[in-house]
């Protein structure tokens, strides 16, 4: 680390923090010892001894790893997460022998970034682990060297994290925010998307940012094909991923953006707080050419007081350990990082990629469900285009089409959902194109402690409901 945050002034090193984690937590095999007979923990079951993903309860033992209310249906990871019992028994006893030991987080915790990054396709210079996506969007637009008149492509579709951040970009710098309208439903291919953001490049455009998937329908912006398209400009890219950690297998180098905010306590389920920033810190021809942006770590406390920082990388080779210095920012939880570090880890044993075939599965058999029982105009999300599909799906169930607009009578039936059926689910609102009036709908996250027969009782509580409200 850099300019007094030394092993010598913190209160435990990089070998320390591995150290407070013990062996057992490296193995992820922490929660047999450590379980909590008040979790209902099955004996010996965690997730370095689930049984082969060719037996037919695989699934079954993957979902009996966390602890969520069986009486509750939870199908809401698009708001937040439920972390296993694993990481709980890490948090908790982390929590426990940093107050024992009286230790104190001054660290860049680079084992963790190397666990994190490994599971992300990128380097553990280029990850930091920050509070949320709003924290990890703020530090990215905070970040960069900004001039009045530089222009913002955005779309109709983003989260107030990322507008309040523009909008004091524009009151701070005097830079111009310009919206694309996104359409909705099942009726345009990742190539419309990209024709869009096209059309709305002028000579002042300096970034594009975007949400994919969009938290609204759950549309998967084709980051790849955007994120060349500004590379033929020269246009920086930021991405709003807030739903990319833990239901994604996206590789981010191959990606080719410049910057990716998400979250690690929704589909992630690391505990509440917890988030993550991707940074490009060096030059891949392959997946983007393009010269690094200026960008400064805002927030650092190891950021050299003099002297400055040698010139950003111009190859495959970082000049230097930007992570580290957006990681380091004072005396942080020693328990959300050792949580971070093992909800990754258990990501990485079950599979990225299992996971995210599995639970873009449910979500297709949903889209299914609502296209069999109330036609494909009530679908918001895309269907037919993979390249567009994620786990979350959104749909109106009335019949009346003046119901679209109701916003009470989508949040009863959320209630009534809860209340009479056991299943927990959100309703959402967006603009749409040609509409004077916000839509809403219903939305639905499928995870990987979901299965089909919960997604077709689901659908099932919804068309009973959706037909008594009328």
């Amino acid at each position: 680390m850099t300019n007094g945050t030394s092993a010598e002034c913190a209160g435990v090193s990089r070998r320390g923090f591995v150290g407070l984690l013990g062996a057992g937590a490296a193995a992820v095999g922490i929660g047999a010892a450590g379980a909590s007979p008040a979790l209902g923990a099955p004996a010996g079951l965690t997730s370095a001894t689930l049984p082969p993903t060719s037996s037919p309860r695989y699934w079954d033992a993957v979902e009996r790893l966390f602890v969520l209310d069986k009486d509750v249906l939870f199908m809401n990871v698009g708001t937040v997460g439920s972390p296993p019992r694993e990481v709980l028994d890490t948090l908790a006893r982390t929590h426990r022998d940093t107050a024992v030991r009286a230790l104190s987080g001054y660290d860049d915790f680079a084992d963790v970034r190397a666990v994190v990054a490994s599971g992300y396709g990128c380097d553990p210079d280029e990850v930091a682990v920050t509070h949320n996506t709003s924290d990890a969007i703020s530090k990215i637009i905070a970040g960069l060297a900004l001039k009045e008149g530089d222009e913002f492509l955005i779309t109709n579709h983003e989260h107030p994290a990322s507008l309040t951040s523009l909008a004091q970009a524009r009151d701070r710098h005097g830079i111009v925010v310009r919206q694309v309208d996104l359409p909705v439903g099942n009726d345009q291919r990742a190539e419309d998307y990209v024709e869009l953001f096209r059309g709305a490049i002028t000579s002042r455009t300096k970034a594009m940012l975007f949400s994919a998937p969009t938290q609204k329908t759950g549309a998967m912006l084709p980051i790849a094909m955007l994120a060349k398209l500004a590379q033929e400009h020269g246009l920086i890219t930021i991405v709003d991923g807030a739903h990319v950690p833990g239901m994604m297998a996206y590789n981010l180098h191959e990606l080719g953006v410049d910057f990716l905010a998400g979250s690690m306590a929704k589909w992630q389920c690391a505990p509440a707080g917890t988030g993550l920033l991707y940074v490009r810190n060096k030059v891949l021809p392959r997946y983007n050419p393009n010269a690094l942006p200026e960008f400064w770590p805002v927030v650092s406390m190891s950021y050299p007081t003099d002297g400055g920082l040698p010139p950003r990388s111009t190859g495959p080779t970082a000049s230097y350990d930007i992570a580290s210095l957006l990681q380091d920012v004072g005396n942080t939880s020693l328990a959300m990082m050792a949580a971070v570090r093992n909800t990754c880890e258990i990501w990485d044993r079950i599979g990225r990629t299992r996971i995210q075939d599995y639970v873009l599965g449910l979500s297709a058999h949903l889209k299914d469900l609502v296209v069999e029982r109330w036609g494909i105009e009530a679908l918001y999300s895309p269907k037919d285009d993979p390249r567009l599909a994620c786990a979350l799906t959104s749909f109106t169930p009335f019949r009346d089409p003046a119901d679209v607009h109701d916003a009470k009578k989508a949040s009863a039936l959320v209630t009534r959902l809860k209340e009479e059926h056991g299943i927990e689910i959100r309703s959402i609102s967006f603009p749409v194109t040609g509409s004077a009036k916000e839509h809403q709908a219903l939305r639905v996250s499928t995870h990987l402690f979901h299965q089909r027969k919960d997604v077709e009782r689901l659908v099932d509580a919804v068309w009973k409901v959706s037909r008594e409200m009328g």
